[in-house]
């Protein structure tokens, strides 16, 4: 059994990482990383977490020996945090990289695991790619790449567009997206931390690829209200960002996490994960 370490470095202590620093400090782990506010550092500081303001350019101070989680999004010239620290990833215990499963393109409805060629369809998963290929390069083929789908959680799901108003039940045929529960990412990337032997790709993805209108109307029945209409793709006047969402369709398969790090997602479909939220909030257990 591998030893545990006992220190992670984030690079972008956003909403999937702080659920794995509240999971590793629980632990007994520490944890420290970047944030791009003096405001959001004073927060985390009183959570426990040794957060520093750090732009995004110059070099990082990170300390030796720790996991590096890479969460960043890329810009131009690839991942910011790639550019920063060069050849420093010889100090760290392992380096696990946050990507999209939006590098494989479209494939029709089908199915893709990790060892599906990447086909970048857009600017943005291209970028993903570029900046997936400089932490290979850096780290000699040893980072951990974590392509993800859709994330939803507490404050990020179905629930807060309903109640906000800007649910929309958009109806394309033939169209499905994976997802995963923020939670199911805390427990693979821990489980990821636990093994620094272990690398390549992971896609950590619930198993129920679904229609984004079935989300919505299930989040509805649960807080007993009518969901929004349908409303047919080529009549939705979507932007050309959320069209971009639109324009690719996939399966995504989480077969080789099981196998290698023997997770499982708590939330191994959507109705789960809803369900988890809302009685978070109410304190009512629902079906």
């Amino acid at each position: 059994m591998t030893s545990q370490p006992s220190l992670l470095f984030v690079f972008g202590l956003g909403y999937s990482a702080q659920q794995l620093a509240s999971r590793l400090l629980a632990a007994g782990w520490q944890v420290a990383g970047t944030v791009r506010s003096e405001a959001k550092a004073a927060e985390l500081r009183s959570r426990g977490i040794d957060a520093r303001v750090w732009s995004g350019e110059g070099p990082v101070e990170v300390p030796e020996g720790a996991h590096w989680l890479v969460t960043l999004p890329p810009g131009k010239d690839g991942c910011p945090a790639a550019q920063s620290v060069l050849k420093c990833p010889d100090l760290s215990r392992s380096v696990t990289y946050l990507s999209t499963t939006g590098v494989y393109g479209d494939l029709n409805g089908g199915w893709v695991t990790e060892r599906s060629p990447v086909n970048p369809g857009s600017p943005r998963a291209a970028a993903r790619v570029k900046a997936e290929g400089q932490w290979q390069a850096l780290t000699g083929d040893t980072a951990r790449l974590v392509r993800l789908p859709g994330i939803y959680g507490p404050g990020r799901s179905a629930f807060d567009r309903l109640r906000d108003g800007t649910a929309r039940r958009i109806v394309k045929e033939g169209q499905v997206f994976s997802r995963i529960h923020v939670d199911d990412i805390a427990s693979g990337l821990e489980a990821l931390m636990q093994r620094p032997e272990i690398t390549g790709v992971f896609h950590l993805c619930d198993e129920l690829p679904a229609p984004p209108q079935d989300v919505i109307a299930h989040a509805a029945g649960l807080l007993g209200i009518d969901p929004p209409p349908e409303v047919p793709f080529d009549a939705a006047s979507l932007s050309p960002m959320a069209a971009s969402f639109y324009a690719e369709c996939k399966r995504v398969s989480n077969a080789r996490a099981k196998a290698a790090l023997r997770w499982r997602p708590a939330y191994p479909t959507y109705r789960e994960g809803l369900a988890a939220i809302l009685a978070a909030e109410t304190g009512k257990i629902f079906p």
